[in-house]
């Protein structure tokens, strides 16, 4: 791929990442694989850390008191523990096996959404030990591959929160969970000044990307929103499965 057109796609990917952090989480997911489109899939989530981590400061700011304290009891702790069986287990498990897992359990769970079971008038609750299961692979799909965006979601949107809460609650657990896999990460693959400076370039389209993301948030109606992240969760779960099937074949 001639560097100008990696140097777009590149940008495209952060500006996914900000728009993620502003508030449409599914987007998040879409980075890795356009930065996979011109380097080794491994390289473009390194090289992605660092502007997830800015992104992160900037998404705290803005939704800095919509987070539900409650859900991150129960989620965060599960998945820092993912992150360390991530790290841990980094040689062992297979991205593909991961992305499979991920996507099955994501199309499926819309797949049943939209039939309309479980049927629930009321959300269900915390479901603290659900909660745990799910943050757990959160943090382990994230430090494999920025991938925990949909058993986030899988747990989160039966519990039906206001949107803001459901964005501020993603964008503060998971700027915990980037900043907990940095030093793995560097002992995996240490950071050069040729990654970092080109990592640089990329943050203000991050940047720009949370603007959006945030701006695009508040504007949509909370029925549209919930759509619109279950939809875009089913195309990423479809992604992943694409993904895993062309990574084993």
């Amino acid at each position: 791929m001639p560097l100008d057109s990696a140097f777009l796609v590149s940008a495209l990917a952060a500006l996914c990442v900000g728009l993620s952090k502003g508030g449409l989480a599914v987007v998040s997911g879409l980075a890795v694989p356009l930065m996979a489109l011109s380097m080794p899939p491994l390289q473009a989530a390194m090289l992605l850390l660092p502007i997830y981590i800015v992104s992160d400061l900037a998404g705290l700011w803005i939704w800095r008191r919509a987070a539900s304290r409650a859900h991150l009891r129960v989620l965060l702790p599960a998945a820092l523990a993912g992150v360390a069986l991530g790290w841990a287990t980094a040689s062992l498990v297979s991205d593909a096996f991961v992305k499979l897992l991920l996507g099955v359990s994501g199309a499926g769970f819309c797949l049943l959404q939209w039939a309309g079971w479980p049927r629930r008038e009321q959300p269900p609750g915390l479901e603290p030990a659900k909660g745990r299961a799910w943050g757990l692979l959160a943090g382990f799909s994230s430090f494999i591959s920025h991938a925990g965006g949909p058993p986030f979601q899988m747990y989160m949107l039966p519990q039906q929160l206001p949107k803001a809460m459901l964005a501020g609650t993603s964008t503060v657990l998971f700027a915990v969970v980037n900043l907990s896999k940095l030093l793995p990460y560097h002992l995996l693959r240490p950071y050069s000044l040729g990654s970092l400076g080109a990592t640089a370039q990329l943050i203000p389209f991050a940047l720009l990307g949370t603007w959006l993301g945030a701006r695009l948030t508040h504007w949509l109606p909370e029925v549209w929103f919930y759509r619109l992240v279950r939809i875009g969760l089913f195309l990423l779960s479809l992604r992943l499965i694409w993904e895993a099937c062309f990574m084993a074949a």
